[in-house]
C-alpha cells in the first residue's frame, strides 16, 4: 500500500472509530474556571466606600490588597474622583477577609498631578521591586464634603476627569515606604485618541524583558471610553504609545478596566464591555488574547464574568456593578479574580448603597 492510500484508509478509520476520532478537549474558558464568590471574603469598610482591589502575595508570605477608599460622608459617585486614597489591607489567605493595615498612597498635596486624589491601584513585582501603578488627579477648589457635594458632569467634574494621570510608586517591600515619580508615567497626546486623561493602568511584563502598559482614555470628555497600550523596554520607559486604541470590527472598542497578563504563550486580557456588543452582556467582563499585546481579535472574545454572581452560600445575585478586574497570580498562574462590586437600586454608581471588593477563586486551567 502506498503512502497516499495509507493516509486515505487512516482517515476513513478515524471517521468510523470513536477511539481514532477522539480529539483533545478544548481548553476551558475563563468563565468556566470561576468558582463561587466567597461570602465574607474580600475587603469592605464600614465607614468608607471601597473600590478597585489589586492583590499580591508579599515577601512576608501574606496576601495584600491595594484598594481605593472614599468616605461615606459623600456619595460614592462622583466623589471617587475627588476624595479617594489608596490603602493596603492584608490577610493570611487569598480570599480574606482582608483587614485594613494602612494608608499606602494618600494624595500628596502641592502641585503634583496626584495632589488631591489617588485611585485605581495596580500592583506588580518585577525582580525585587514592587511596582504600584495608580491614577492621580488634581483640581481647583475645596474638597467636597457632606454639605458641599460635587455634581456629576459639572464643569469641575469634567476638568478633574481630564486631569487624571497614571502614576508609579516603587518599593522593596509590599509595606513601603513608596517612592513616587514626580511626573506621570504616561501623558495624554493632544489630538489623538488618548488626548484626555490616562487612567486605569495595567502593566504586563513580557518574556523578552519588555513591558506593555494598557490604559484607558478618550478623545472627548463625554465620548466613548477606549483602551490602548504603550510599550517600553523597561518599566521606567520610555513608553511608546500605539497609534490607535483597541479596535472591534474596525471601530474603537467601547471598553474599560483592562487587566493584562502573559500565559500560555500569549498576552491575555480581561476588561469591561460597556455596551455588551462584544460579549453579549452589558457591563460584564470579556476575555481576549493576543500574540503581541498590540492587535486583539475581539471576534474571538468570550464572556469572562457576569454581574450575576454565584456565591459560596448557594445564592445567585445580580450585582449592580462588577468591574476593575484584577488577578492574584502565583507562579505565573491566575488563582483568584478580584472585582470591585456594588449593590444599589440601579445601574448608576451614585445610587450605590454598598461597595466592596469580592474574591472569586479560579479552578485550574
Amino acid at each position: 500500500m502506498n503512502r497516499r492510500n495509507f493516509l486515505i484508509n487512516l482517515g476513513a478509520l478515524a471517521a468510523v472509530s470513536p477511539l481514532a476520532a477522539r480529539v483533545a478537549p478544548a481548553a476551558p474558558t475563563f468563565l468556566s474556571r470561576l468558582q463561587p464568590a466567597v461570602v465574607g471574603g474580600g475587603f469592605e469598610l464600614p465607614d468608607h466606600w471601597v473600590w478597585c482591589g489589586a492583590p499580591i502575595r508579599g515577601e512576608d508570605g501574606r496576601y495584600h490588597l491595594f484598594a481605593s477608599r472614599i468616605p461615606k460622608t459623600v456619595l460614592f459617585h462622583p466623589h471617587w474622583l475627588f476624595c479617594s486614597e489608596i490603602v493596603r489591607a492584608e490577610s493570611d489567605t487569598p480570599v480574606g477577609p482582608y483587614r485594613l493595615a494602612e494608608v499606602a498612597l494618600p494624595p500628596r498635596g502641592g502641585d503634583f498631578f496626584d495632589a488631591r486624589s489617588t485611585h485605581n491601584p495596580h500592583i506588580r513585582k518585577v525582580g525585587d521591586t514592587y511596582l504600584l501603578l495608580y491614577m492621580g488627579s488634581n483640581y481647583e477648589g475645596p474638597t467636597p464634603d457632606a454639605q458641599h457635594q460635587e455634581v456629576f458632569r459639572s464643569p469641575r467634574y469634567l476638568r478633574t476627569w481630564a486631569r487624571k494621570r497614571i502614576g508609579l510608586a516603587t518599593s522593596k517591600s509590599v509595606r513601603g515606604p513608596w517612592k513616587r515619580l514626580d511626573r506621570p508615567l504616561l501623558e495624554p497626546r493632544p489630538g489623538e485618541w488618548d488626548s484626555i486623561a490616562t487612567t486605569n493602568p495595567s502593566l504586563c511584563p513580557l518574556p523578552d524583558g519588555s513591558f506593555l502598559l494598557a490604559y484607558k482614555s478618550r478623545k472627548e470628555n463625554l465620548g466613548n471610553l477606549q483602551v490602548g497600550v504603550a510599550r517600553a523596554p523597561h518599566w521606567t520607559g520610555p513608553w511608546k504609545h500605539q497609534p490607535t486604541p483597541w479596535l472591534f470590527r474596525g471601530a474603537p472598542a467601547h471598553v474599560e478596566d483592562p487587566y493584562l497578563w502573559y500565559e500560555d504563550g500569549r498576552v491575555q486580557a480581561l476588561m469591561k464591555d460597556m455596551t455588551g456588543d462584544i460579549c453579549g452582556q452589558k457591563f460584564s467582563g470579556i476575555h481576549v488574547t493576543s500574540a503581541d499585546g498590540l492587535a486583539w481579535d475581539f471576534d474571538r472574545a468570550t464572556l469572562a464574568y457576569s454581574r450575576k454572581l454565584r456565591w459560596s452560600d448557594g445564592r445567585v445575585r445580580q450585582q449592580a456593578f462588577l468591574e476593575r478586574p484584577q488577578l492574584l497570580i502565583e507562579n505565573g498562574v491566575p488563582t483568584h479574580l478580584f472585582c470591585a462590586t456594588a449593590e444599589g437600586i440601579g445601574l448608576d454608581l451614585k445610587d450605590a448603597t454598598r461597595t466592596w471588593n469580592a474574591v472569586i477563586p479560579l479552578a485550574k486551567a
